[in-house]
């Protein structure tokens, strides 16, 4: 392992080389997880009895990814009769609700499994009962102070819930309900006479999900991202997602966790914010290559689409809190929420994380469940030291009845409310953020790994951050600062600042650009700046750029 790798990893706290790059033997138990053995004696039933299996996703990425290894998994398990759905934005609203059960009647399922949801879903999870199906729940979101009257719930945010890692997304949860599973059906002698299906064959759909959801990259998830991106790279990814890599120009022989954040990740997410979910599922579950790319191309039509929808609403708000901020005299709100009725339910989120991002606020956006509708449905994205799951409790305990319902976790959250009740709504959001947020955590830090020496900037050390980690969500990708002499500069796009680097030590300057960065004036000639060292995919042929987090006069 080269000293740098060394370093980063124990600035991460990992000194052990098991803990730095951890493999799938090191896994916690899926016997751990509580209520495991009720949802296993439900699926081997249904198994056994050739009951249909209605899986529900929900409709961005861990929801689909996790939709389709409950799909692929139960059918490689010997499930014979297993069918799926996923809920419309507009139509149903988030999770298990009693308009997509009433939607989902005729399937007539004998058990329905719900993935990425259904622990706040109590009236989904009545309706479907009430129809004399079994429900199993398994979910990664935080529970209410009650739990839905599932047949067996499993969740390891649930209070008492013995499982290590609390982190897993919902891809991450059924996948280890299959391995139970699959465990279960060992020791029943199901694979007597026929190959153990391997379920390690589903970790690719895993590592999409896990990442693209954002959760916090313990070891348990790394162990499962990298195995699933070893997968990737060698081709041996499922069509659908080798037609994603393809349609956003990566290369699959060097595809990173950071190529999932930034490309396969919201190209999936695009379908359930503009269209419908379904049409990424189909994706994942497709075994015909020419199938997956057209439907891959269609994604990426809808994701350019996404960009533009984006970019207008982030103007928008972008004007509002310019607004705001000129009222309070310059200095930025605690908390910001944002509305407006032309914006769109589906990519409020987006919309909230930008601005949390440019304010180091709580930022929650909101837009009409659908045209015209009286109800609003609100995306929260929240920063480090604030539990943005919990400031809505606070407000809900507070103020009975002003919200109709929400969810999530630490730093994203959901909620519904009536579009009457918006500015009383807002008032109630900021009261809970002044009294609970720490001061300190308004202050906005560059955490830096220091400075690389020269005999570090080089490609062979690009490479290895690039395939190192993975790196993510708590567990964040290195992070580098120096002082540099600006050797040359340009701007690209009207916006973007590429920058021409001499170092002390090397004779070749560097290439570095500054996305966004352009701000009317010329750089000064030595600048210090916080950036991440990668290879340079488009000059190819061994070169390396800095991508610039932060620039400032040395």
């Amino acid at each position: 392992m080269l000293p740098l790798l060394q370093r980063l990893y124990a600035a991460r706290g990992v000194t052990d080389a098991a803990q730095a790059q951890p493999k799938l033997a090191q896994l916690h138990a899926p016997e751990l997880m509580g209520s495991m053995q009720d949802a296993v004696e439900l699926l081997a039933g249904a198994i056994a009895s050739n009951a249909r299996i209605l899986v529900v996703g929900d409709f961005d990425c861990d929801g689909a990814t996790a939709c389709a290894v409950g799909v692929r998994g139960l059918r490689m398990l010997g499930a014979r009769d297993v069918v799926h759905a996923v809920p419309n934005r507009i139509l149903h609203g988030y999770g298990l609700s009693p308009s997509l059960v009433a939607d989902l009647a005729h399937l007539q399922p004998g058990l329905l499994v719900t993935v990425d949801h259904g622990i706040a879903c109590h009236a989904g999870v009545t309706a479907a009962k009430a129809l004399g199906w079994k429900v199993l729940v398994t979910d990664h979101h935080l529970p209410g102070e009650r739990l839905p009257p599932a047949d067996a719930l499993v969740d390891p945010n649930i209070s008492g819930d013995a499982f290590p890692s609390k982190a897993l997304a919902g891809v991450g949860v059924i996948f280890y309900v299959l391995m139970a599973l699959r465990r279960h059906l060992r020791e029943q002698g199901a694979f007597a006479a026929t190959p153990e299906p391997d379920l390690l064959t589903l970790l690719d759909l895993v590592a999409v999900g896990t990442v693209a959801d954002l959760v916090a990259l313990d070891a348990n998830n790394r162990a499962l991202v990298a195995a699933g991106l070893r997968r990737l790279r060698a081709g041996q990814g499922c069509v659908g997602l080798q037609a994603l890599i393809e349609a956003s120009g990566r290369d699959p022989a060097r595809v990173s966790a950071t190529d999932i954040g930034f490309a396969l990740g919201p190209r999936l997410n695009a379908a359930g914010r503009l269209e419908d979910m379904a049409l990424g599922i189909e994706l994942l579950l497709t075994e015909d290559r020419g199938q997956a790319r057209e439907i891959a191309q269609t994604l990426e039509q809808i994701n350019a689409e996404r960009r533009a929808v984006q970019q207008l609403m982030t103007d928008d708000a972008e004007l509002a809190v310019s607004r705001a901020m000129l009222t309070a005299e310059g200095e930025r709100p605690i908390a910001a929420c944002l509305f407006d009725a032309d914006w769109h339910p589906g990519v409020v989120g987006l919309v909230a994380s930008k601005m949390k991002d440019r304010l180091h606020r709580p930022v929650i956006a909101f837009a009409p469940s659908e045209p015209g509708s009286d109800s609003l449905r609100g995306s929260a994205r929240s920063i480090p030291g604030f539990h943005i799951r919990d400031a809505l409790a606070l407000v809900n305990a507070a103020h009975p009845g002003l919200i109709d319902k929400f969810g999530g976790h630490a730093m994203a959250a959901g909620l519904s409310l009536p579009h009457a009740r918006f500015e009383d709504f807002q008032k109630a959001f900021v009261a809970v953020v002044e009294s609970s947020m720490d001061p300190a955590s308004l202050q906005q830090l560059l955490l830096s790994d220091g400075e690389l020496a020269p005999g570090e900037l080089d490609f062979r050390h690009a490479e290895a951050l690039r395939l190192a980690g993975p790196w993510g969500q708590g567990f964040p990708e290195p992070l580098f600062d120096g002082h540099f002499q600006v050797a040359r500069w340009q701007v690209l796009k009207e916006k973007h600042l590429k920058l021409s680097l001499r170092v002390p030590g090397r004779a070749e300057p560097i290439n570095a650009i500054h996305f966004s960065g352009w701000k009317g004036t010329a750089p000064a000639n030595h600048v210090h700046i916080a950036y991440r060292l990668v290879s340079d995919d488009y000059r190819g042929g061994g070169a390396i750029q800095l991508i610039i987090e932060h620039c400032a006069d040395a």
